[in-house]
C-alpha cells in the first residue's frame, strides 16, 4: 500500500465510526490534500466535515482547537511542517496549555498532520525539519510515521486520543509502497524494533529508518557485527525504555536524523540514553545528522547537506573501525 493511502484508509475508517471526528486545512477537500492524502472524504463525507480553509495556518490550528473544545474531534492538515510556524502561537500557547490550565477539564481531543523534511529542490522554506520544535512543547504528543504500519495505526490511535497530537510524516514517503496490514500490531507510544542485532544499536526515525536500512546489510558485511535498528517512533513521550534495553544489550549506539546536528532532536535521544547505559558502553555514541545550514536549492549541495545512504555507511564503518568493531 502507499504510504499516503494508509493515511487515507485511517482518516476513512475514524471518520465512517464517529461523526466527531472532522478534517480541515488547505486543499483538503475537493482538491483532495496536496499529497492525495484527503482524497474521496470529500465526496463521502461532505463539507461539514471535511473544510477547506484559508491559506491561514494560525487559524486552521485555532479552528480545531475552538472545536475540540466544543465536542469534535478534528484532524487538521497543515499543508508542510515549515508553514507550521505560522501556527505556533497556537500550538505552543493554547493547544498545549488548556487541558493543564483547566486543571484536567477540559479535553483537546485533536490532531495536527504535516509532512515535513528534505525533499528534492524545494530549497530552504520548504525543506526543514523541525521535530525537535514541537517535541520540547509540554503538553502535546508528538508521533512519527515512517511506513503504512505506523502511518494507519498511528494515526487512529492519536486521533482517539483526549490529549493534542502533532503527527510528522516525510514527504517523500508519501508515494513510496511499504507491507501493510490492518491486523499488524503497532502501538505508537512504543519504539519498533525493526531488526535484531547483539554488537550494534541504529536509532532513526522517518526517512532516514529506511536509508539505515538500505545499508545496514553492507555495514555488517564490512565490520562483521551483528546490528539492531530501531524506528523511535514517537519522540514525546519517548519510549526510553526499548531504547535503553537494545543499547545495554550491543554496547554501542548510532543515531541517525535528517535535522540540522546542533539543537537536533538526535541530541534529546543521546543525552536521554546515555543517562541510562553511560556505565554499559564500549564506545562512544555516534551522531549523524544534517549539516547546520539551511538547505540549498542545488541538487549536490542539497545531497551534501544531509545525510544519504552512502554517508551513513562510511561514517558508521569509520566509527566502527576506530572504535574496535
Amino acid at each position: 500500500m502507499l504510504y499516503r493511502e494508509a493515511l487515507n484508509l485511517a482518516l476513512d475508517e475514524m471518520m465512517e465510526k464517529d461523526e466527531t471526528v472532522v478534517v480541515l486545512g488547505e486543499d483538503v477537500g475537493f482538491y483532495g490534500g496536496n499529497y492525495r492524502v484527503t482524497e474521496g472524504l470529500y465526496a463521502k463525507y461532505g463539507e461539514r466535515r471535511v473544510i477547506d480553509t484559508p491559506i491561514a495556518e494560525n487559524s486552521i490550528v485555532g479552528t480545531a482547537i475552538g472545536m475540540a473544545l466544543g465536542g469534535l474531534r478534528p484532524v487538521a492538515e497543515i499543508m508542510t511542517a515549515n508553514f507550521a510556524m505560522l501556527a505556533m502561537d497556537q500550538i505552543v500557547n493554547s493547544m498545549s496549555k488548556l487541558r493543564y490550565m483547566s486543571g484536567g477539564k477540559l479535553l483537546l481531543p485533536m490532531v495536527v498532520r504535516m509532512p515535513q523534511g528534505v525533499v528534492k529542490q524545494l530549497a530552504s522554506q520548504h525543506s526543514q525539519s523541525l521535530e525537535s520544535m514541537f517535541a520540547c512543547v509540554p503538553g502535546i504528543r508528538v508521533f512519527t510515521a515512517s511506513d503504512c504500519i505506523t502511518a494507519y495505526h498511528g494515526l487512529k490511535t492519536a486521533i482517539m486520543l483526549d490529549d493534542p497530537v502533532i503527527f510528522l510524516e516525510h514527504t517523500l514517503l508519501y508515494f513510496e509502497k511499504f507491507e501493510f496490514s490492518k491486523d499488524s500490531f503497532y502501538n505508537p507510544f512504543k519504539a519498533r524494533v525493526l531488526k535484531e542485532g547483539k554488537d550494534l544499536t541504529i536509532f532513526s526515525y522517518l526517512k532516514m529508518v529506511h536509508d539505515v536500512m538500505k545499508v545496514v546489510t553492507q555495514i555488517e558485511n564490512t565490520l562483521n557485527i551483528s546490528v539492531e535498528v530501531i524506528d523511535v517512533g514517537p519522540l514525546n513521550p519517548l519510549d526510553l525504555e526499548t531504547l535503553t534495553n537494545s543499547v545495554k544489550k550491543t554496547k554501542r549506539f548510532v543515531i541517525v536524523e535528517e535535522n540540522p546536528k546542533h539543537g537536533g532532536f538526535g541530541a534529546t535521544i543521546l543525552s536521554a540514553v546515555l543517562e541510562e547505559t553511560f556505565y554499559n558502553l564500549d564506545a562512544p555514541p555516534l551522531r549523524i545528522a544534517g549539516e547546520d545550514t539551511p538547505i540549498p536549492y542545488n541538487r549536490k549541495l542539497e545531497l551534501l547537506a544531509i545525510p544519504t545512504p552512502e554517508k551513513i555507511y562510511s561514517k558508521i564503518v569509520k566509527w566502527g573501525k576506530e572504535n574496535g568493531l
